[in-house]
């Protein structure tokens, strides 16, 4: 029987997401016949190493947000020759890194949002391009301390100063319309999803994981050329970053002037969500597998030094 290890939980801000997706990730494996052990991980590096020893067969990785996803236990699993789930150290460490994704998306002639990294305190003292513009932590997922500042908004000094993600922050053309995604296994794209945030005013953190907090329409109803391109774009931001597994695709669609509009790439998350109400599960579903199923090929296809 096949042993898999199940790492959740983790010192990032987003723990809790963490926590959730470990729970249904044992639940699936167990019900598909694995053997899991569950390992809840923490601030104690050397307590993961004990617990993964004797080494399990496979790691399932069900880490989100900083130490999880940036390539840091990736690189520990290399170093003790244990496959593991989703990508490996370089893509994983480069996918986090907004700026630096952004910089290979470029190069691969991919379309994103104009934007810079700025200090905190040049965001201080003057808005760093025209209004309305988004600032967001460089190395943060889901939608963690993501802001919009628009026209009239005063909040920006207080963003500022109240900026707990470091001493640089990326900043971003806003980019109006709607929210489309495209969940992909091993560089085959899944489907188009619009995502149309209830709880916030954007997909922010509160829309992703609030029960209720967003509705998932799959198939998304766009244009179909701009289906084709979210697609396309997706596999090919895929192959840039050299990822592996489950990805994800985030994309933003001005479509304010007409269809087909305009589509922005934002990023590639290497850890998509496994809980109730994310959107790799949806898709996978669409296409005829289920979550057990879903869970099954992750571990199948786990693998370890890039």
């Amino acid at each position: 029987m096949t042993r898999v290890a199940v790492l959740h939980a983790g010192i990032s801000a987003e723990r809790e997401v963490s926590l959730a997706t470990g729970i249904q990730v044992i639940a699936a494996l167990r019900e598909t016949g694995f053997e899991v052990d569950p390992i809840e991980v923490g601030a104690d590096l050397g307590a993961v190493i004990r617990a993964l020893t004797p080494k399990p067969d496979v790691v399932f990785n069900a880490l989100h947000g900083r130490f999880g996803e940036d390539g840091v236990i990736q690189g520990v699993l290399d170093w003790l020759a244990i496959p593991y789930t989703h990508s490996g150290v370089r893509a994983s460490a480069m996918a986090m890194h907004k700026q630096a994704a952004k910089a290979l998306f470029q190069s691969a002639g991919l379309p994103v949002a104009p934007g810079r990294v700025v200090a905190t305190m040049e965001l201080e003292s003057a808005d760093p391009m025209p209004l309305p513009y988004v600032v967001k932590p460089v190395n943060e997922g889901s939608s963690v301390g993501v802001t919009i500042v628009r026209a009239g908004d005063n909040r920006r000094t207080e963003i500022a100063r109240g900026w707990t993600f470091g001493s640089t922050a990326l900043v971003e053309e806003y980019i109006p319309g709607r929210e489309l995604t495209v969940a992909l296994l091993d560089g085959r794209p899944l489907a188009v999803t619009e995502i149309r945030a209830v709880a916030g005013s954007f997909y922010d953190y509160e829309s992703k994981y609030a029960d209720g907090g967003s509705r998932h329409i799959i198939p998304a109803g766009v244009h179909p050329a701009i289906r084709d391109q979210a697609l396309d774009v997706a596999a090919a931001a895929h192959r840039a970053l050299g990822c592996r597994g489950a990805t994800r695709c985030d994309f933003r669609y001005d479509d304010t002037k007409g269809e087909p509009g305009r589509l922005i790439l934002l990023e590639i998350n290497t850890q998509p969500g496994l809980t109730p109400t994310s959107l790799l599960p949806e898709q996978a579903a669409h296409c005829g597998m289920n979550f057990a199923q879903l869970c099954t090929w992750m571990v199948e296809n786990a693998s370890c030094q890039e």
